[in-house]
């Protein structure tokens, strides 16, 4: 598939596609006319790069554990570094606080929801009871 349609259904830019390549993230193979040729398999890691790339980590640790991710148990790097595993660690310990901060504020957003849906109900009630138009 072309770049367009991997950007359309990974719902990533091509700009960051090409940016994914460069950091060899992704590499698509190349048709004999030049043009890139994306894998449908490119669409799923496209979506986990973004999802990466948002959470804050850095492309060049994304190009480290990127192959672990597709087969978390099956590969243990035999070179690892501890100072990789460190940053990996805080990085983790970054995302769950985030995480934790993002569930607060869905929850709380939430209750706003439902308090206001009950009190629209409220009046909805009162208001067909008085013989006020809804």
């Amino acid at each position: 598939m072309r770049i367009g349609e991997l950007a359309k259904l990974s719902n990533t830019p091509t700009r960051s596609l090409r940016y994914y390549e460069e950091q060899g993230l992704i590499r698509p193979s190349r048709l004999d006319n030049g043009y890139r040729d994306y894998q449908p398999y490119l669409i799923d890691r496209a979506v986990q790069i973004r999802g990466l790339i948002d959470s804050g980590i850095p492309t060049k640790i994304i190009a480290l554990i990127l192959p672990c991710l597709d087969t978390p148990r099956g590969i243990v790097p035999e070179d690892i570094e501890p100072e990789l595993v460190q940053i990996l660690a805080q990085e983790r310990d970054r995302m769950t606080q985030r995480i934790d901060f993002l569930t607060r504020n869905r929850d709380s957003i939430a209750t706003y929801i439902n308090a206001a849906n009950d009190a629209l109900a409220t009046r909805a009630d009162s208001d067909h009871g008085t013989g006020t138009p809804a």
